[in-house]
């Protein structure tokens, strides 16, 4: 485990390095007075996504297209704040399991899940992004029909956030579903940003495990997912708005270290139907009508 003495000295690198990147920008004053504001944007998008097991894209997405920011740029640069926001995320939740749930039994399978959805994840984005698929219809279209499906998939899993036992090992057909689910979810989130992290902790809620150990799995699946994702956005797209990802990436990075607290203090059931009910209004919201 991390020492505090550690963790002070990796937020002061991180601090420094983001300095030094900021000066590298022309008259950086200005850009902190245009930009600044995506802070909050970050941390708002990392919180949801990290408490709930989505992708910050749930966030992202919509206030980009408000922007009126191409369809490409929108995607790129969720992807990129994801980069921060769902590892810092997904650290987080993964120093709470060696901490509190490595010997927890309903915790047991971490690994095995992520050996079974991760690689085939990876595997539906990357080939969608370099063959350029495009997405069967436009970025809002998608995004909205994708937004209110999750909603209700969510709103249909909350009965079974009351159970007081939950699953502790796969069955053999998880074998199966974690990865095809993986696998169709890996290339929705090559179009929109956002996918498989939302499928994923869907079908383990569906199969009854517990509740916070599927946010768990799924952060840490979407954060092996962005940075995958992040291949083509580097070397083809070349999309990324980095002024935005300057400010946004630090505040996504808040928000994926507080937002395992934020899972804990509220009720399961309480945050998803919150979390159900934004999906849903951004969902009608996106869609282009």
């Amino acid at each position: 485990m991390l020492s505090v003495l550690s963790i002070k000295k990796i937020q002061l690198l991180l601090l420094v390095s983001w300095g030094v990147l900021l000066l590298s920008f022309n008259e950086p004053l200005l850009l902190t007075l245009e930009y600044g504001g995506f802070l909050f944007l970050g941390v708002i998008g990392a919180l949801v996504a990290n408490a709930t097991g989505a992708g910050g894209g749930v966030v992202f997405i919509p206030f980009f297209n408000q922007m009126e920011l191409s369809n490409m740029a929108s995607v790129a640069t969720s992807f990129a704040i994801q980069c921060c926001g769902m590892t810092a995320g997904a650290v987080t939740w993964w120093h709470f399991y060696r901490q509190h749930k490595v010997a927890d039994i309903e915790w047991q399978e971490l690994w095995r899940t992520l050996k079974l959805t991760v690689p085939f994840s990876i595997l539906g984005l990357v080939p969608v992004q370099f063959s350029e698929i495009q997405s069967p219809a436009s970025l809002n279209l998608s995004f909205g029909v994708f937004s209110i499906i999750l909603a209700v998939a969510i709103f249909a899993t909350i009965p079974l956030l009351k159970k007081q036992t939950f699953n502790a090992e796969h069955h053999v057909l998880d074998a199966i579903f974690l990865p095809l689910v993986s696998l169709i979810g890996g290339a929705i989130t090559a179009w929109l940003s956002v996918g498989v992290g939302e499928l994923v902790a869907v079908y383990l809620i569906i199969r009854g495990f517990n509740i916070m150990y599927a946010v768990a799995v799924a952060v840490m699946l979407s954060a092996f997912t962005v940075w995958a994702a992040m291949i083509y956005h580097i070397q083809v797209s070349e999309a990324v708005h980095w002024q935005i990802w300057l400010f946004a990436g630090p505040g996504a990075l808040i928000g994926g270290v507080l937002a395992k607290r934020l899972a804990l203090y509220f009720s399961a059931t309480n945050l998803k139907t919150f979390f159900a009910v934004w999906v849903l209004l951004l969902g009608f919201i996106s869609l282009p009508i």
